[in-house]
């Protein structure tokens, strides 16, 4: 280019920028003060890095050399001799016209968070800034101690936001992300509602916790899971056992279409840890768990893991009592007899009355109320319980000796009607046993019986022991009739009953043994 064209070319070019105006360059590169551009004069201009803000946090990092831009000119000539000129201002003014659509239209959009303040987030909207009062946060709550590193946190993600005011001449432009991801739910769970199946299972994350159970995000729809349905095990608050951002999985329990709302059960959503443990029980079987909760209906007892079952108050004791709390309390430690399993409803029905016998044969102790007074110290070394005292001690060194020390105390602790039988067993034991004749040399032997067996039998007994003893006395008296009598059948004539044998038979018609009599008759 020789010398007349090098200076029509210099003066082409504008001599001076003007405030205000929007002009195109090319990104010459990088510098320590921002973004060098060439706009047209003889010196370069220069975007700050707050002036390109649209392009998100790493804006610059996103221009390289060739890059044409449109900037606006924000002051011709600085003391360093450059212009000073904003790429978010020159798209700042198409951005207003953009923003005036959406606030028109309501329409949902994302930005990118580029700062924070204490009293909220500050965003870029196609090169105009906006800002996000702490309150329009849908992911921080306000009452949060942690709120400032929260925001913080922010800087540089992507949020869901809405207009809620404009005023370009103010400049002023406030959005919502809590009204933008309310919306977004609306739209969301109505199509979720849709899809969801009862009986299914979903993954989620846990959006709010209460006292009465936890909320549940199932990808824009909300169900609540109830504190009952978080956990086989009983008295956990759902505080102690998730926080707000866990992924679960969540069973649909129940869907409600016209209400709009999702019932959800985390607890059943993995039961094969109640399962398996249930698998290896059977029916009978005497097991060992701790009360966990008094009900006016009975005592939940908690067996192994998340197991737990319940003693209904009629199986607590053998005497009539009027709440569970008259024979066991919470942190009680008991055995019980599994005498039900309900695998679809997770439930086991279990018995501690049933569970006594073969709990005394185990070691444990009960007072006559029922209540568990001692332990085998096996059981006291897994439990973590306390050492016998004096008296639990002595009360083991005085177990029964024979069966006849086994029935007294057997109806010594328990005095209901239901007992009346054990009472005349033991007094018929005695006459039998206790006292033997040489017509009953067998006697003695039955003395030898060991204590739980003369115990079951009295239980199991049917018929009235008296009864026995009466048919026992019949064969006797059978066995010890003269000849004489046996001759009636065949037609011969007894001889007439001597005063003697009149006495024999009145004898043998006197009333039985365990009618109501006082004990000295």
């Amino acid at each position: 280019m020789d010398m007349g064209a090098l200076l029509e070319s210099e003066a082409a070019q504008p001599s001076q920028l003007r405030r205000g105006e929007i002009v195109e360059g090319v990104v010459m590169g990088a510098s320590a003060d921002g973004m060098i551009v060439d706009v047209g004069i003889k010196t370069e201009a220069v975007i700050p890095q707050g002036e390109m803000l649209s392009l998100g946090v790493d804006g610059s990092n996103k221009l390289v050399s060739g890059d044409t831009v449109k900037v606006m000119v924000l002051q011709p000539s600085s003391a360093e001799g450059h212009a000073i000129v904003s790429l978010d201002r020159a798209r700042g003014e198409e951005g207003w016209d953009v923003l005036a659509e959406r606030f028109e239209s309501g329409e949902v959009f994302d930005a990118q968070v580029t700062g924070h303040n204490r009293g909220g987030i500050l965003v870029n909207v196609e090169g105009v800034n906006a800002f996000v009062p702490l309150s329009q946060i849908d992911s921080i709550r306000r009452d949060d101690p942690d709120a400032a590193n929260a925001l913080a946190n922010l800087a540089g993600q992507d949020i869901r936001l809405k207009v809620l005011e404009l005023n370009r001449k103010r400049n002023r432009v406030i959005l919502s992300e809590r009204a933008a991801m309310a919306e977004w739910r609306k739209e969301q769970k109505d199509r979720i509602i849709d899809e969801l199946q009862e009986g299914e299972i979903r993954d989620g994350k846990v959006s709010s916790i209460t006292d009465f159970g936890i909320f549940i995000d199932l990808g824009g729809a909300d169900g609540l899971a109830h504190m009952t349905e978080l956990t086989w095990e009983r008295g956990k608050k759902p505080k102690d056992l998730y926080a707000i951002g866990d992924t679960v999985q969540a069973y649909i329990l129940k869907v409600d279409r016209e209400a709009k709302k999702i019932s959800l059960s985390l607890k059943r959503a993995q039961p094969e840890q109640w399962d398996d443990t249930v698998d290896r029980y059977v029916i009978g079987q005497i097991l060992i768990g701790r009360v966990t909760k008094i009900m006016a209906f009975g005592a939940f007892v908690r067996l192994e893991g998340p197991v737990e079952g319940l003693i209904h108050i009629s199986e607590l004791s053998n005497r009539r009592i009027q709440t569970p709390k008259d024979v066991v309390k919470e942190g009680d430690v008991v055995p019980v007899k599994l005498v039900r399993i309900e695998k679809d409803r997770h439930r086991l029905g279990l018995s501690l009355r049933q569970a006594r016998n073969d709990a005394e044969a185990m070691g444990f102790a009960f007072d006559h109320d029922g209540r568990v007074i001692d332990y085998p110290d096996d059981v006291r070394a897994e439990y973590d319980l306390p050492a016998p005292t004096e008296e639990q001690v002595a009360r083991q060194q005085q177990q029964p000796r024979n069966a006849s020390e086994a029935i007294e105390q057997a109806v010594a602790r328990d005095h209901e009607p239901v007992s009346a039988m054990a009472h005349a067993f033991a007094q018929a034991f005695e006459i039998a046993g206790d006292s033997p004749t040489e017509e009953t040399p067998e006697a003695p032997a039955a003395v030898e019986e060991p204590a739980e067996q003369a115990v079951a039998e009295v239980e199991i007994a049917t018929e009235p022991v008296a009864e026995t003893l009466s048919e026992e006395a019949a064969a006797e008296t059978e066995d010890s009739v003269p000849e004489t009598e046996n001759k009636v059948d065949a037609g011969e004539t007894p001889a007439p009953a001597t005063e003697d044998t009149t006495e024999a038979d009145g004898a043998d018609n006197a009333d039985p043994v365990g009618e109501d009599k006082p004990d000295d008759a």
